[in-house]
């Protein structure tokens, strides 16, 4: 359910938000949503990433497509509305591995490589990583709440919880 505070951010997408306001985004396969929040100001930011390195890709303009790149604009999009750096922390949901392929093939791992992207980025930027759920074999959707901080993810036939 979409209410009037709600944001929907597409894939390879991006959005920020203050107090009240909720971001989500729908369907994160092998994507991952990566979500920032500044509990002191109540600014929330989320990307919704496909792959793991923009530097791997010749069209790379899409920055919020990138692990890499995502998180820089996202950081400068909360710290544009309010938020500080300092005080930013992380959740991240998704990075499923949606088909049967054989796993030993490092691209058709492509859940685990923005998993693992998204991790190594979040410590180069010093941000930590405070709630992670991702792996398995099915999607998510997920809404981040300025508020508090709050991270639901929901998925079919997983119930809904909250990080």
């Amino acid at each position: 359910m979409v209410r009037a505070n709600m944001i929907v951010v597409g894939m390879a997408d991006l959005n920020v938000t203050k107090s009240p306001g909720i971001l989500t985004t729908l369907g994160l396969g092998s994507c991952i949503g990566i979500a920032l929040y500044d509990g002191i100001a109540k600014v929330a930011g989320l990307a919704h990433i496909m792959l793991p390195d923009s530097k791997a890709i010749q069209n790379n303009s899409n920055k919020a497509k990138f692990a890499d790149t995502a998180l820089v604009k996202l950081i400068a999009d909360m710290e544009r509305i309010g938020a500080n750096r300092r005080y930013l922390k992380a959740k991240i949901a998704g990075g499923a591995q949606m088909f049967a392929f054989n796993a030993t093939n490092d691209n058709l791992r492509v859940g685990d490589r923005n998993a693992e992207a998204t991790k190594r980025v979040l410590a180069v930027h010093g941000i930590p990583l405070v709630a992670s759920e991702t792996g398995d074999s099915f999607g998510r959707t997920v809404e981040l709440y300025a508020e508090d901080g709050r991270f639901v993810i929901k998925a079919i036939g997983q119930g809904i919880r909250t990080l």
